[in-house]
């Protein structure tokens, strides 16, 4: 079944000027871009965002780091996008995770893991509404 799913290039992927190969990288696995842009989150925002881990130990940690630079959120669709999308990113801390994934490839650390997925179709949805309106995402034809 085609989704969507979200992607965020976080602030160490675009500081580290990875993002150009990190889309080269999602785009050779076959996801479709239907929207793209450039954002600074603020503490609120990224605080929203990453709501659901409120109250967690790495929560003020993930909130400074996810609003400590510019970050590139995605909309992306394909076939069974969001497995097929965490697969292609891997663990979250790169010491575990896959050879070839972008986290193994690129990420320096559990904290500054390079990119954010989706964990869910229900959650792909929901966090591509807090960055995209529908009408900002381009179907491809």
């Amino acid at each position: 079944m085609v989704e969507r799913t979200l992607a965020i290039l976080k602030p160490d992927c675009v500081r580290r000027n990875l993002a150009g190969q990190v889309l080269a990288r999602i785009e050779k696995a076959g996801f479709r871009i239907l929207g793209m842009k450039l954002v600074k989150l603020t503490a609120e925002t990224g605080g929203g965002f990453y709501a659901v881990h409120r109250g967690r130990p790495f929560f003020n940690d993930l909130v400074a780091f996810m609003s400590s630079g510019k970050c590139v959120p995605l909309a992306l669709e394909k076939e069974n996008a969001v497995a097929d999308f965490r697969t292609l990113i891997g663990a979250t801390d790169p010491k575990d995770a896959a050879p070839g994934t972008l986290r193994r490839d690129f990420a320096s650390s559990k904290g500054e893991n390079i990119v954010h997925g989706s964990d869910s179709p229900e959650n792909g949805k929901i966090e591509i509404a807090f960055f995209f309106a529908e009408k900002e995402l381009i179907e491809n034809s």
